[in-house]
């Protein structure tokens, strides 16, 4: 049983695994797929302010903070109890057009040119850690919800603006990589 635990599972048997967590969770208790609204209601339950925002019942959704935990403790048992230690497998022409853009680190998890402690106080890690990450966190509060919450329950509910949410997330993920990155990667 552990060593299909261990392998990477086909499509075919993790999508729909995914896919039935919508109507499970619906069904349970009408809640919603999504995590990024954990840290609205993380922050509405530590910070004692007057702030409108954080100001509702959290109390209501404190069931994310056992969903958010569980990633994170699910995330922290695969890579540290459940992994062989071997490198993501790339597609060859992916490895190529990365390293034609200088990214030549593909020995963990994320490319240790971009994403390591090192490059935290760089330009590069200013522009990927810092600046991404506050856009990531700022367009998935902006489309009111981040790509498992549109992508996997709003889609499935037949709901139009996450249609359009993924049309632009996927849109957006485009352009970055085809256009943006490019002219990023020539500044270093």
């Amino acid at each position: 049983m552990i060593e299909i635990i261990k392998q990477p599972w086909p499509w075919y048997v993790a999508g729909p695994l995914i896919g039935l967590t919508v109507p499970l969770l619906l069904i349970l208790g009408n809640k919603a797929f999504g995590i990024s609204s954990s840290l609205r209601h993380a922050c509405a339950a530590i910070i004692p302010s007057k702030i409108p925002f954080f100001q509702y019942d959290w109390k209501k959704e404190k069931w994310l903070f056992f969903f958010a935990g569980g990633v994170i403790l699910g995330a922290f048992i695969a890579a540290n109890l459940l992994s062989d230690g071997t490198t993501a497998q790339l597609n060859p022409q992916t490895i190529a057009d990365l390293e034609a853009l200088g990214i030549t680190q593909f020995d963990g998890m994320l490319p240790g040119d971009i994403f390591s402690l090192e490059n935290i106080f760089t330009l590069k890690g200013l522009i990927f850690i810092i600046i991404g990450g506050f856009l990531v966190g700022f367009g998935t509060r902006y489309a009111g919800g981040c790509t498992s919450g549109h992508a996997i329950m709003g889609i499935s509910n037949l709901q139009w603006p996450s249609l359009v949410a993924t049309i632009f997330f996927m849109v957006g993920g485009f352009f970055t990589t085809w256009v943006l990155f490019p002219i990023i990667f020539k500044l270093f």
